[in-house]
């Protein structure tokens, strides 16, 4: 609920239509507050009136920091117009649909009500223009924050506005990406590609140049194709638009396309184009009025509230490589000198290294200081890429992954591994497969004899085996020297991968994945299941256990125990037998050396939460390492982030933590996993993974980028060899953020703290607790008519 501090003022206003609305005056009730305030701007030359909404419980000491939602009003009203929205805010709220907000609204009675928020360059008339857009974005904003406790971040910062206030909205949102994330767009007065001849924006010198009262270069230049064809989609943006099926009929037929709720349609269907840009669109029952823009304005800030960010992000240390092409982490291994070596699969050359065409697989070794001990390249003019590396002998390391062959002129992918000695020289590289059909691994384990295990797929039949149908999970050993020790593919008479495999502590693999239907010996729950297998160092199948529900399954990463084997992966449904959040959750599931399940924890939030490996936590405890599109812990930063969970040795959850960037960190626009991670032995373990954002102190090179940070992980323990891929042992932090780059340099160039703010850094959030939480919701962008 809410009280003013002044007196509501009702007042017949003219919008930015030139119709007539009332809006309703505020209930009067205690909790919320409307404050008043001014502050003189040296753009405009004169004050600025605003007025400010303040959530029931606002502290004012700064110790609880608020989004913050700009309100732009109409042609020919006022701040006061945006006040009626006060009890909905209050709902909304108190609900918990929408999060506590500092709400601004501020007036703008420049060029007589008709300024459209932007810089005026008209001096003519009796309405001289003033700078409207850079009093608002370099004054407004920054007042604000100083005198409130916002924070001050574009991801939790939103802007909205009816008419001549949508057009503004949608001006600030895609002309000024450092200062919004989000937009609200309700009846946008916006018209493409100039306006019609009775449009206000021609009227009252918004546009105009000189003695000029409407310019047509200056409105193109403004106009959102010009922002939107300089948007960059590295600071993504989301726009709810609505708009009203009774709008405004201009008169002329040939103006037809400039009706608002038809140009509202043509802004949508251009902004879900844009790289970068998601949006939703609705059309209500009703006019250019309150009755559309409060129904507008009640769902769209609802749906906003999804991606808002509500309290300040955590730091996300690390360091960033990429192509100016769409990269993907292959795995990372940590070394007993504090170094390490990690695989990067580059759309194109990287640091002069690769580049042979298609992606190519760039190793880089680094020594514990950061320097670049060598680097090299797996490539051919298809595509190469890992999904893992593990130790060898002599210090070199093993490699898996596929390759892309031309087989006669059948081009298919065939199973990859290949060895680089300790000087970074390819040693020797196996192709492994049918020519006739696609394999590939997925999941790399060092063998305990300087060999590897590698987990996938064929689609085909190898040799002395049979195929069950569709592709069958493959499981396959190699000796040091890369020759095939066995190979074997299980199935069902669905399709069938596998995604990890681990070293179990008598010398043979776990392995595990998932299935189309049932797999041998074992029944299938319905939809695909997540399945694990133990198979002994000679290749024989010891045991086989399938489980699932009757939506989708999937095991992504195995780590052995020294008495049996804990896995991780994702559901659709509900294994533990707990009530499901939503979406796909991460689950975590132990069995003993013989296949019998012992425990099975699930977590997740109402969206998207995957498993994607796992790491030895303190006594005897795992940590999950995973990544969410909702709110997982406190931490997150917007889009898709990396979490990591931590659970006792009874499968008890006892931390949790969420970070990255405001764009998708640790999976692909499918929601595909490409994360990896491995312990240090000194109780911080390295996370290498996808980013499409940055790192703090680093820049995105283009879509796709690696990151490689280091977290804690609360045991000084590590498991040599095991450390490249996610079903090989990888792991994440024991529930804690991360504490600081890895200390690499060279090639990957060193961003963010030095070492003694790292440590300072982390002993501050291991105290505090002190990371942010993110409200954050995957939506399709659809239309809808009411």
């Amino acid at each position: 609920m809410w009280t003013s501090k002044t007196a509501a003022v009702a007042a017949l206003a003219l919008t930015g239509a030139g119709i007539l609305a009332l809006p309703a005056a505020p209930a009067q009730a205690a909790g919320s507050t409307f404050e008043e305030g001014s502050f003189e701007s040296s753009a405009i030359g004169g004050p600025v009136d605003y007025t400010v909404y303040l959530p029931e419980g606002y502290d004012a000491s700064g110790a609880t920091r608020y989004p913050t939602l700009y309100l732009l009003h109409g042609r020919g009203d006022t701040q006061a117009a945006w006040k009626q929205v006060g009890p909905d805010l209050d709902e909304l709220i108190a609900a918990g649909s929408i999060p506590p907000m500092v709400v601004v609204m501020p007036d703008a009675p420049w060029n007589e009500r008709g300024n459209y928020y932007v810089d005026s360059q008209y001096t003519g008339g009796a309405t001289p223009g003033v700078a409207v857009e850079t009093a608002f974005t370099t004054e407004l904003i920054p007042t604000i924050d100083q005198k409130y406790a916002t924070i001050d971040d574009r991801a939790s910062r939103v802007v909205g506005g009816y008419s001549m206030g949508g057009a503004g909205a949608l001006r600030y949102a895609t002309a000024h990406q450092d200062l919004f994330a989000n937009a609200l767009i309700l009846s946008p007065a916006v018209y493409v590609p100039t306006p019609p001849v009775d449009s206000s924006a021609r009227e009252f010198g918004a546009y105009g140049v000189g003695d000029q009262v409407f310019d047509e270069q200056r409105y193109l230049s403004l106009n959102y194709p010009a922002t939107f064809a300089a948007f960059d989609p590295a600071s993504p943006l989301h726009l709810f638009i609505a708009v009203g099926d009774d709008e405004y009929v201009n008169p002329d037929p040939a103006d037809a396309n400039h009706d608002i709720d038809y140009e509202s349609a043509t802004l949508y269907n251009a902004a879900k184009r844009v790289p970068g840009i998601t949006a939703e669109f609705r059309v209500y029952n009703g006019g250019h009025d309150w009755g559309v823009w409060r129904e507008g304005f009640r769902e769209g800030i609802q749906d906003i509230a999804g991606y808002l960010q509500t309290t300040p992000r955590a730091p996300f240390e690390g360091t960033q490589l990429g192509t100016a092409g769409d990269d993907r982490a292959g795995g990372v291994l940590a070394l007993t000198d504090g170094g390490g070596v990690q695989a990067v699969n580059a759309a194109g050359a990287l640091g002069g290294v690769g580049g042979a065409g298609g992606l190519d697989i760039v190793l880089q070794r680094f020594a514990a200081d950061g320097s670049e001990v060598w680097s090299s390249a797996i490539a051919s003019a298809l595509d190469d890429r890992a999904y893992g590396v593990v130790a060898s002998a002599d210090d070199s390391v093993i490699v898996g992954g596929y390759s892309k062959r031309d087989h006669a002129g059948a081009v298919n992918d065939d199973v990859l591994v290949a060895r680089a000695g300790g000087d970074g020289t390819v040693l020797w590289q196996t192709s492994i497969g049918s020519a006739s059909a696609a394999d590939r691994a997925y999941g790399v384990a060092a063998d305990g004899a300087d060999g590897a295990y590698l987990a996938g797929y064929t689609s085909g039949t190898l040799e002395g085996e049979s195929s069950a149908g569709d592709k069958d999970a493959m499981i396959t050993r190699v000796d040091a020297d890369g020759r095939v020790a066995w190979s074997h593919q299980v199935g069902s008479t669905g399709e069938d991968k596998a995604f990890a495999a681990a070293l179990a502590s008598d010398g043979g693999v776990y392995v595990a994945g998932t299935a189309g239907a049932s797999m041998p010996g074992a029944s299938g729950s319905g939809g695909y299941d997540a399945w694990i297998a133990k198979y002994s160092a000679d290749g024989a199948r010891e045991w086989l256990q399938q489980f699932g529900t009757e939506a989708g399954d999937q095991v992504s990463a195995l780590l052995a125990t020294p008495t049996g084997v804990v896995v991780a992966g994702f559901t659709g449904g509900s294994l533990s037998g707990a009530t499901a959040a939503g979406g796909n959750e991460a689950f975590v599931r132990s069995f003993d050396a013989s296949g019998t399940a012992l425990f099975t924890t699930q977590l997740g939030t109402a969206d998207d939460d995957r498993g994607a490996a796992l790491v030895a936590g303190a006594d005897g405890g795992v940590v999950l390492v995973g990544h969410t599109a909702g709110r997982f812990a406190e931490g997150g930063a917007g889009g898709v982030d990396v979490f990591t969970a931590t659970l006792d040795a009874s499968g008890a959850e006892t931390a949790r933590s969420q970070f990255g960037t405001p764009q998708r960190d640790g999976a692909d626009e499918y929601d595909e996993g490409n994360l990896f991670a491995s312990a240090r032995g000194d109780g911080t373990a390295f996370v290498q993974g996808l980013t499409y954002g940055a790192v703090d102190g680093a820049s995105n090179a283009g879509s796709g980028d690696v990151f490689l940070t280091t977290i804690e992980v609360g045991v000084d323990a590590t498991v040599p060899g095991e450390g490249g891929s996610p079903g090989a042992g990888a792991g994440a932090g024991a529930g804690s953020t991360p504490v600081g780059g890895s200390g690499v340099a060279g090639m990957l160039g060193l961003t963010g703290m030095d070492a003694t703010a790292r440590l300072a850094l982390a002993g501050m959030l291991l105290l505090l607790g002190a990371t942010a939480v993110l409200v954050r919701r995957r939506v399709r962008a659809q239309a809808q008519r009411h």
